[in-house]
Formats: structure tokens, C-alpha cells, sequence
């Protein structure tokens, strides 16, 4: 689970003509859910979220207080495109989870959010509509958090990696360096052992 928390003087969120919800001084958090989420990402994220050290004490000392501490709101909205995996120049969203599970899933993490802090201070936009979310942002302060990813998750996105990494090669085509090792490489005698051929070859990338 990803999440970008930003400290705001105000935030609101507007559907067509229609502002749905606004909040004053406080945090807008821009949610993004995986495929791999559980209820661990849950409790981790509401966690981070409302423990946050965004605001001045009382003192005026910078990083002191939470949203909780200090009494403000909450604006959370859904944001699948966290989840993005870019595909050259163009985003990929197979990794955030689809609509119809991820909607009872960021029902249940704001419900969670209302049991650990105020239910009247946490306020959502609108699941799965177009809208316009209005941030003014104070500081500016972003904060982006993410969700500890287990072992197998792990694997995969260094699979996952791996895999683009090779495609984005694969794309180039030779890489200039190894043209170049090729081209002041002395000739072989064809007669001789192959394996200057292989060296050549293998410096090239895939």
C-alpha cells in the first residue's frame, strides 16, 4: 500500500458542481491500494498515518506533533494510479487492486482510522469517481509512505524489475560502449579459437 500524506491549510473534494467534503488545517492523504495488500498494510498505514510528526508544539518546535495530537482533520481519497508501474512512458495498473475489492478494502482501513482517532475528523471523497481534490499545501510538506512488502512480494517485484530491465535493453539494442569494444577489438584469425567471437558477442546486451 502506498500513501502520499501532505500538510495542508486546506483540502476539499469536488464531484461535477458539488464539493463533497473539505477539511481545514490538517493532512490529505492520497491512497493507493496493491493486489498484495492485507489487513497488516491496514493497521501499519493507519498507524503511520495518524502518528505522523507534521506539526509545531506548542513551542513552536518543528516535527513535534501528530495530526491527533494537534486535533486536526483528515482528508483521505482513493488514488489506484500510486500503484503505477511505468511501461516505457505509459503507466501499467495491474498492480493496484481491482474496484470491486478494493472498495470494501479502503471502507474497512477508514473505518479502522475512525476507531483509533475522531470519526467526525476523518473525512473521503468519492470511491471510484472523477473528482478534483483541491490541496493547499503548507510547508510544502509531502510525506510519502509505504506499506513493509513480505518476502514473496519482495521477490516479485524484483522479478519484476529484472524483467523491465531486460525489455528496456532489449529496446536499445546494442549499447554504444559495446559497439565500440567490438569495433577496436583486433581481428581474429578465423583459424584460431573461437572464443574472441564469444567475448565480442557477449558484451553486447541483450
Amino acid at each position: 500500500m502506498k500513501a502520499i500524506v501532505q500538510r495542508v491549510s486546506k483540502a476539499s473534494v469536488t464531484v461535477g458542481e458539488e464539493k463533497i467534503s473539505a477539511i481545514g488545517k490538517g493532512i490529505c492523504v492520497l491512497l493507493g491500494i496493491s493486489v498484495e495488500d492485507t489487513q497488516k498494510d491496514v493497521e501499519y498505514m493507519v498507524r503511520k498515518i495518524l502518528n505522523l510528526r507534521l506539526f509545531e508544539d506548542e513551542n513552536g518546535k518543528h516535527w513535534s506533533k501528530s495530526v491527533m495530537d494537534k486535533q486536526y482533520e483528515v482528508l483521505c481519497v482513493s488514488q489506484f494510479t500510486l500503484q503505477c508501474i511505468l511501461k516505457g512512458n505509459k503507466p501499467d495498473y495491474h498492480s493496484a487492486m481491482p474496484a470491486e475489492q478494493s472498495q470494501p478494502f479502503y471502507n474497512d482501513l477508514l473505518e479502522h482510522m475512525r476507531k483509533a482517532y475522531k470519526p467526525e475528523l476523518i473525512k473521503d471523497g468519492k470511491f471510484g469517481a472523477y473528482m478534483q481534490v483541491h490541496i493547499q499545501n503548507d510547508g510544502p510538506v509531502t510525506i510519502e509512505l509505504e506499506s513493509p512488502a513480505g518476502p514473496i512480494d519482495a521477490k516479485q517485484q524484483s522479478k519484476l524489475e529484472k524483467q523491465q530491465r531486460k525489455e528496456k535493453m532489449r529496446a536499445k539494442g546494442p549499447s554504444e560502449s559495446g559497439k565500440e569494444k567490438a569495433a577496436s577489438r583486433p581481428k581474429v584469425d578465423p583459424s584460431a579459437s573461437s572464443g574472441a567471437e564469444g567475448d565480442v558477442s557477449s558484451e553486447r546486451e541483450p
